[in-house]
């Protein structure tokens, strides 16, 4: 057997970290944040390649899209509440959106001060289309995996963002 070159690590051994003795060490490889990010930014960026080139849309117009399209009639905060977005960033895509003519914006009837947005004709036209290329990317995405894998998969998922949500509430960072 080929021994690495010394100071290398064996395949499927850690590699050794940057950071000298007198530093904290985290092992990117085995943080959840660090992983489940760079695996959201590598799936959302594969999805949002379809969306920018047909519709020149980011992924933030398209997940505010996306939401409006299953949860018509709310707030631009209560999108960027399910989505975990950023409110500036969902105030934007809003904007543009609005200028473009993918969304409207109506005041709600029981609270003059409240706004409310919706696709409209245009939006939904856009959404009739991504969303299917969407759910097709997701099908062959978890390809795969058997039934009860996908099953196991949610049934993770949905045990981590409780788990996140107590922990958020009970944090004192």
């Amino acid at each position: 057997m080929n021994d690495p070159t010394p100071g290398q690590p064996r395949p499927g051994q850690a590699r050794p970290t940057q950071t000298g003795p007198d530093h904290a060490q985290l092992d990117l490889e085995h943080f959840l944040p660090y992983r489940l990010s760079v695996l959201s930014n590598r799936v959302s960026g594969t999805i949002a390649r379809i969306y920018t080139e047909r519709f020149a849309l980011s992924i933030t117009e398209w997940r505010v899209m996306a939401v409006l399209g299953r949860y018509p009639d709310l707030s631009a905060n209560e999108v960027a509440q399910r989505t975990a977005m950023d409110k500036v960033a969902v105030s934007r895509a809003v904007a543009r959106l609005l200028e473009a003519g993918r969304l409207q914006r109506e005041i709600h009837g029981d609270d003059r001060r409240r706004s409310v947005l919706r696709l409209s004709e245009a939006g939904y036209g856009i959404y009739d289309e991504v969303a299917p290329l969407a759910l097709e990317f997701e099908r062959r995405l978890l390809g795969g995996f058997d039934d009860a894998e996908r099953a196991l998969l949610f049934r993770l998922l949905d045990r981590l963002d409780e788990l996140e949500l107590r922990a958020e509430s009970s944090s004192s960072y």
